[in-house]
């Protein structure tokens, strides 16, 4: 399996969004090859990477909505060592622990208007994450060139619900999306 997420996110810049494990079986069989568990309770959470990482997926695990997963130094590094590749977190705190640990971490930002798109520039700069998922996706447009230009890769999320979406957040600067939208997981959009 290649370990490079940047590579894979090239190769196929959807990534897919698995909420719980109803949607294990259709993530297995897809050819996206990046995922972003969330919602599964600690006791799943290694017996669901090691199936998902058999099946030669890169997992990124969403620290935030993982039931009994702490988000201090035992979880980051339990989550180190179910073999997750990375870690998604709205908080600096996290991200930078999780870093520390080895991990590709994943920043959350959430746009809703001027002030908070300021202070996630802000939270980014001090917590320097390798990637920044940005939500809702079609707030990236809308953004400052400039800005989007100082900040890691962007992973384009929420709400991206069709092509269209996915294109348009590609154009505008995404380096991939993230949907939990599994007819979107097949689809090849570098043609």
């Amino acid at each position: 399996m290649i370990k490079n997420l940047g590579v894979l996110l090239a190769r196929q810049p959807v990534i897919m969004a698995i909420y719980g494990i109803e949607q294990l079986k259709t993530a297995l069989s897809s050819t996206a090859e990046v995922c972003i568990i969330a919602n599964i309770d600690l006791i799943k959470l290694q017996p669901v990477i090691e199936l998902l990482s058999k099946a030669g997926k890169y997992v990124i695990v969403n620290i935030d909505s993982c039931n009994g997963l702490s988000q201090d130094k035992g979880g980051i590094d339990y989550v180190a060592e179910t073999g997750a590749m990375g870690l998604l977190s709205t908080r600096l705190q996290t991200v930078q622990r999780a870093k520390k640990c080895g991990l590709i971490t994943m920043q959350k930002i959430f746009v809703t208007d001027r002030s908070t798109w300021l202070r996630s520039l802000k939270a980014v700069e001090q917590s320097e994450p390798d990637y920044v998922q940005l939500m809702p996706a079609q707030m990236l447009p809308l953004l400052p060139q400039a800005d989007r230009n100082v900040l890691p890769p962007i992973v384009a999320s929420g709400f991206v619900c069709n092509e269209e979406h996915a294109r348009t957040a590609l154009l505008h600067g995404a380096i991939a999306v993230s949907s939990s939208d599994s007819a979107l997981w097949d689809v090849n959009l570098l043609c």
